[in-house]
């Protein structure tokens, strides 16, 4: 089990597809602050993925980008998202908070997450906004308000 750390990295503007996939020691991630994608299947089937630091630039989050990451418990999605693809967070069964800091709702793709536990933590002024959203109002009665 290992513990990435790509913020000497200056570089990197994005994480590439399949970039982890299925890297099952990878179980904590730092990305650094100048990515602004985190493209389709970047971290599909880290199993044992449990920490993942999503820094604020980040624009969006592919396709299929956490799928399967089944240790994965919770995840902050930083205010520059505008994009959360298609099954971004399917089975990840132990993902029990996700908090999106954004006020405007980001696009969000099909079947983004299956853990019907999981809560969705908005900033308290925009749960309106998420509970009508295509895409968000899906998962209503999950979204909660917060205080970033």
């Amino acid at each position: 089990v290992s513990i990435v750390e790509l913020k000497y990295f200056t570089s990197i503007s994005y994480i590439g597809i399949y970039a982890f996939f299925n890297c099952s020691w990878l179980w904590k991630i730092t990305i650094p602050a100048n990515v602004k994608e985190i493209q389709d299947d970047a971290f599909h089937g880290c199993k044992n993925l449990q920490i993942i630091t999503i820094p604020n630039g980040v624009t969006s989050i592919g396709n299929y980008a956490f799928k399967d990451c089944n240790a994965l418990t919770s995840i902050t999605i930083p205010n520059s998202v505008t994009y959360i693809g298609n099954y971004a967070f399917k089975n990840c069964n132990a993902l029990t908070s996700i908090y999106c800091k954004s006020t405007t709702p980001p696009t969000l793709g099909k079947s983004f997450l299956s853990n019907n536990n999981c809560k969705i933590y908005v900033p308290t002024e925009s749960v309106d906004a998420y509970k009508t959203a295509d895409g968000w109002k899906d998962y209503a009665d999950s979204i909660e308000g917060y205080n970033f």
